[in-house]
């Protein structure tokens, strides 16, 4: 029998995971300890590797919405395949690992997976033990062994892709947010304090990027405008700057960068005339993705938004002034939303369209981990005739209609998955 193999189930909608953790792998020389297949048919996949090696790991990233999905496709590994080691990780298992346990994972992962991947690894060859991994769940006979968090990683010492699989996308400059949004499972798994890979090692992997014919740059943040920040609150212009100027003088005019736009964005109070400013200087996105959620004051406090439909407003009047789109997110349904509620936001919106912003639109889905895990969706049929008539402009846009169903699938289905 051949080394270990370590299998990802290679899903569109988990390429960036996905890309991290072979970056990681990659970065640390790991890569010729193990066999390492991506794979988006994975049981067909294990069924060939079945008789060829000595132990198959099967890594399984998902989110929420593809939980039943993922029980049935366990099921039916553990059925046809029992000697398949089957560990989950991403935002559900992270946000929800006893749950996912009882799925018929054997190890499940909480938080970040660049260290523990490697620890994986290491136990594959029979090098450590389980309970010497921090950060993960598993079962020792009947008993749940949960072990000790390990710290948080430097970024600067991990890829976030892997040029050996060609497996190449935007830039994780910043982890962690210090908000903490009742809604938002980012500082519930990444933590509420900011780490941000350094410039020094932005600049490598650009040029990494720029030498393979990838001249479109991109970034992976919870919020672009607060790179360099100590606290992710107070902006550090000198250090977005140099970012942005240090970049530039690689691609030249060669390339694109895109800043604050899809697949990051930027939280209102942000949106100064400073911040676009260095947009339209260094910058070649001509739109940015603006967190506002709601129009009303009330939900917005109890979401912990930590800003005002004010601070919405005089961010769009920035954009207008810089011939930037504002595209504006907004949640229909956050829990407790009330009429009134309803009111207030459509009323925003409405005056947000008439300053030339774009709506994008969400439906609240309640996920693992967060303070509002357990609350349900509130009705969101009184949006529809303003939904409908903005839609028509085209001055709407966004999956609402599918994170509605989702939504009502999550609390229909909850727990049904582990019984």
């Amino acid at each position: 029998m051949e080394k270990p193999i370590l299998l990802f189930l290679d899903k569109k909608s988990h390429k960036y995971s996905i890309n991290s953790l072979l970056g990681a792998i990659e970065s640390k020389n790991y890569l010729d300890k193990i066999k390492i297949e991506l794979t988006q048919d994975l049981l067909t996949s294990i069924s060939k590797a079945y008789s060829r090696y000595k132990k198959i790991i099967v890594c399984i990233s998902f989110f929420t919405s593809e939980v039943q999905e993922i029980a049935n496709l366990v099921k039916n590994i553990r059925s046809n395949y029992p000697k398949t080691i089957l560990i989950a990780g991403g935002p559900h298992p992270s946000g929800d690992p006893r749950a996912t346990l009882k799925m018929g994972f054997h190890i499940v992962v909480k938080g970040e997976g660049e260290q523990i991947i490697l620890k994986i690894i290491d136990w594959a060859l029979d090098n450590t033990a389980l309970d010497e991994i921090p950060s993960i769940f598993f079962y020792q006979g009947t008993k749940l062994i949960a072990t000790k968090k390990d710290k948080w990683i430097n970024l600067d010492e991990y890829n976030p892709f892997s040029p050996t699989f060609k497996r190449f996308g935007p830039i994780e400059i910043t982890r962690g947010c210090p908000f903490g949004c009742f809604f938002c499972e980012t500082s519930y798994i990444f933590g509420k304090n900011v780490r941000h890979r350094s410039i020094e090692n932005i600049i490598s992997l650009v040029q990494t990027l720029f030498k393979r014919g990838m001249t479109d740059i991109r970034f992976i943040t919870p919020n672009a405008f607060s790179y360099g920040s100590i606290d992710g609150k107070e902006l550090n212009l000198s250090k977005l700057e140099q970012l942005l100027k240090e970049i530039r003088k690689v691609i030249k005019n060669n390339g694109r960068i895109f800043f604050g736009s899809f697949p990051s964005e930027v939280r209102p109070e942000h949106v100064t005339e400073d911040t676009v400013a260095l947009i339209k200087r260094y910058a070649n996105n001509d739109n940015l993705v603006i967190g506002c959620q709601s129009g009303s004051e009330r939900i917005l406090e109890k979401c912990r938004r930590g800003h005002s439909v004010d601070h919405v407003i005089k961010a769009v009047d920035i954009c207008k002034k810089f011939n930037i789109i504002p595209k504006v997110d907004f949640i229909f349904g956050l829990p407790g939303e009330e009429q009134k509620d309803i009111e207030e936001s459509i009323k925003v919106m409405k005056e947000l369209i008439k300053k030339g912003a774009k709506i994008h639109a969400h439906t609240f889905i309640p996920l693992p981990g967060t303070p509002f895990a357990d609350r349900k969706t509130s009705d969101i049929s009184k949006y529809y005739p303003f939904i409908n008539k903005a839609l028509a402009k085209g001055k709407l846009f966004g999956e609402f209609e599918r994170q509605k169903q989702l939504a009502e699938n999550i609390m229909k289905n909850k727990g049904s998955y582990n019984e």
